[in-house]
């Protein structure tokens, strides 16, 4: 049950990531700097000091006694996650919500899943354990259906071409080459939660129990943070567009209106962001002999339902009847993933 209850919770908080850019279509006169920065301070900045605060018993002692080391880690590879997270959003912009999730997303799932047992040198045995090769099954298996889901996205600009769809800023290659780049680099976040794990650690010690994880959020978000603040600070000054932030648009007469809803709208986006990894460490710390796989459950559910969200927002509606067949059959491949991974984490704890 302590399984079953840890993978409900990851795919809560897999569905507050599919959901999460949503409202970024929403705001009016803000250019994509002034949106990113915004929902970025209130998930990678704002957010994990507060929670942290309100769920770790004694926070200024923990941080006392964690290792600088695991601090430095964390932080660092969250830098770098920072990137990737980046061009993820990057990416939305040229090929839609459901391709660049299933591209970077599952690059992300792999290389996440494989690297904290292939650094410590213990993937083999690890794999060796009584549902390690179903569990290596489950990961190829999403990784066929992710690659499926980049076929319907080819699929797709190709049904715009034939149609002469006129679908503005969608562009494969820029798209698929910012989710490359996106999957390679946020695939160290989960790298830096696993670099943090010490600091957790002592937090678990103080009695934090399942909440343990949010401690290393204030080191792999913040990381996130800085490399986030500095592209987006280039972008305002070399667009001159600093002036967003008090001004949603000099020519909209409600532009005052604009405003109020544009910071609800980032503000929405950082908490339904940040709610995600709230859930997956909740789930992570309930995964028993392989932990190692929350990342692999949690990026699979990722792409699953935000694949289904693309079809409810109509990305896929002017296709033809072959591209949604591909997406369908990737989206049952996906579900056929989880349900390994699951019954192998179950022979590993039984």
């Amino acid at each position: 049950m302590n399984l079953f209850a840890g993978i409900s919770l990851h795919f809560v908080g897999a569905f507050s990531a599919s959901v999460c850019y949503t409202p970024q279509e929403k705001t009016k006169g803000w250019s994509w700097q002034t949106y990113w920065l915004a929902q970025a301070a209130v998930c990678w900045l704002l957010l994990p000091v507060l929670i942290a605060w309100l769920t770790i018993p004694q926070l200024n002692q923990v941080l006392a006694e964690a290792p600088s080391s695991a601090m430095k880690s964390s932080f660092f590879f969250g830098m770098l996650y920072g990137i990737g997270g980046t061009a993820f959003g990057l990416a939305i912009r040229y090929i839609g919500f459901s391709l660049t999730y299933a591209v970077s997303v599952g690059i992300s799932c792999v290389l996440g899943t494989l690297l904290p047992p292939l650094y410590e040198g213990r993937l083999a045995l690890v794999l060796q354990g009584s549902g390690g090769n179903v569990i290596l099954s489950g990961i190829a298996a999403g990784a066929i259906g992710i690659a499926l889901c980049g076929l319907a996205g080819r699929l797709k600009e190709k049904d715009y071409a034939t149609l002469q769809l006129n679908k503005s800023n969608y562009s494969f290659s820029i798209g698929i080459t910012l989710c490359i780049l996106a999957g390679i680099l946020s695939a160290l976040y989960g790298f830096s939660l696993y670099q943090g794990q010490p600091i957790a650690d002592v937090a678990a010690k103080y009695g934090a129990g399942h909440l343990q994880g949010n401690v290393i959020y204030i080191f792999s978000n913040t990381g996130a943070f800085v490399s986030t603040a500095f592209y987006c600070a280039y972008l305002h000054f070399r667009k001159n567009t600093w002036h967003e932030y008090k001004v949603a648009n000099a020519k909209d007469a409600v532009h005052s209106k604009s405003l109020g809803v544009n910071y609800g709208l980032s503000i929405l986006t950082g908490i339904l962001w940040y709610t995600q990894f709230f859930f997956y460490g909740l789930g992570h710390t309930r995964m028993g002999t392989y932990k190692f796989t929350s990342w692999a459950i949690h990026m699979i559910m990722l792409v699953l339902i935000s694949a289904v969200l693309g079809i409810v927002l109509k990305e896929w509606k002017d296709v033809k009847a072959a591209t949604i067949r591909v997406l369908i059959l990737a989206l049952l491949v996906l579900v056929v993933a989880v349900s390994i991974i699951t019954y192998g984490n179950y022979l590993g704890g039984s």
